[in-house]
């Protein structure tokens, strides 16, 4: 039996969904814009794979004899964030978008949360992580309140530096925001944001945590583990489907971290087994900062890593490369854009003869490796396989 093997491009988004405008994102293209602003990118293993097929891509021409299935997938969920995205490529379409708060947390939720965790709150706005900390650090370090904040998405941040608040305490503070923020203010994401430095030069650390709500089921990724298959997280998987249906979880703090143990799974992992990884830079550190030359780079990384990535392969197994939102980094706005996932599906050993594919939903990743791993699909969820 073979294995799978889907890695998601955090933000890599390939173009507006028809519906952008109202989501506030419309004219975004991710993938196509970086292109354009790095006058052409340099890819070449993707562009084996058909990179250049999906979309036009200076610097990416298409390739006829691409061996994978290319194309977009658009996105049902009511949403452009992490979660979302994550969820519905397991066959969990989100109707109702998760809540956000661009004006602030009610205070009554932020007097529980302080009177649970023993200490204030400061900010309480929609804003960017790098710029709040600078903002406010020097005053978190003098009084010990949480900086929480939140952004377009729906999450619940809490910063805190290194050398004021102990690790611990702030992954157990989040756990408690998560335990606190429900019904209507059951946001999809908790997060843990440590930072480190000093006043003018304050940096995050990549010690992050996610407290995602629990995934509803059923779902491709319980199905699948309920039929003999082992999940492996790498990166966030883990935290973004709640440790739910992951059997074993690898976090990481880079990219380079994040392929490198992808490749040790796939070394150790056994036949009908499942690798799922994040590759988080992508959106983390070039998107939300707007620095289209770094979220090439970020890509080309990806792609001299690649080939090694391929290598570890067997005949048979599955190779998906996916997106989960877009996050235009040659726009106005640092937030996540509503825009067609990446799909690059490539079994080995299969003859060079790709075709496109252009689906309804993030669902088919979950088809296809479902269908690739037990031998079917699952017809009552979401999804189409597409190889």
């Amino acid at each position: 039996m073979a294995r799978a093997c889907v890695i998601v491009l955090d933000a890599v988004g390939v173009g507006d969904l028809p519906d952008a405008d109202r989501f506030g994102t419309a004219g975004s293209n991710t993938l196509g814009h970086v292109a354009e602003a790095v006058l052409g990118l340099e890819l070449p293993a993707l562009q084996q794979l058909g990179l250049g097929n999906v979309l036009p891509l200076a610097g990416c021409p298409p390739r006829a004899d691409a061996p994978a299935v290319w194309g977009r997938l658009a996105e049902r969920s009511l949403g452009m964030d992490t979660t979302a995205g994550h969820w519905e490529m397991m066959g969990i379409i989100t109707e109702r978008p998760f809540p956000t708060f661009p004006d602030g947390f009610p205070q009554e939720l932020l007097d529980r949360f302080s009177e649970a965790t023993g200490r204030g709150v400061i900010g309480n706005v929609a804003a960017s992580g790098t710029e709040i900390i600078e903002r406010l650090g020097e005053q978190h370090q003098r009084t010990g309140d949480w900086i929480v904040y939140t952004s377009a998405d729906s999450v619940f941040q809490v910063a805190a530096h290194e050398q004021t608040v102990p690790l611990e305490e702030l992954y157990a503070a989040c756990r408690t925001a998560r335990e606190l923020l429900v019904g209507d203010l059951a946001v999809g994401r908790v997060i843990a944001r440590p930072f480190e430095g000093a006043p003018g030069s304050f940096a995050r650390t990549p010690r992050r945590h996610d407290f995602s709500l629990l995934p509803p089921r059923p779902n491709h990724l319980q199905r699948m583990r309920a039929a003999g298959v082992t999940v492996h997280g790498v990166g966030k998987i883990s935290d973004i489907f709640a440790g739910q249906d992951v059997d074993s979880s690898s976090p990481t703090e880079s990219n380079g971290q994040g392929i490198a143990r992808t490749i040790a799974r796939l070394r150790d992992s056994q036949d009908g087994d499942l690798v799922f990884t994040n590759l988080v830079e992508t959106d983390m550190i070039w998107g939300h900062r707007n620095d289209p030359a770094g979220f090439a780079d970020c890509l080309r990384e990806f792609d001299e890593e690649l080939p090694r990535l391929m290598a570890a392969l067997r005949h048979g197994d599955l190779l998906v490369l996916t997106s989960d939102h877009g996050c235009d980094p040659t726009t106005a706005s640092t937030d996540h854009s509503r825009e067609y996932g990446l799909l690059l599906a490539h079994i080995v050993g299969r003859p060079a003869s790709g075709r496109r594919h252009d689906g309804d939903t993030f669902a088919d990743i979950g088809a296809t490796v479902q269908r690739h791993l037990v031998g079917s699909h699952d017809p009552d969820l979401p999804g189409t396989p597409v190889i």
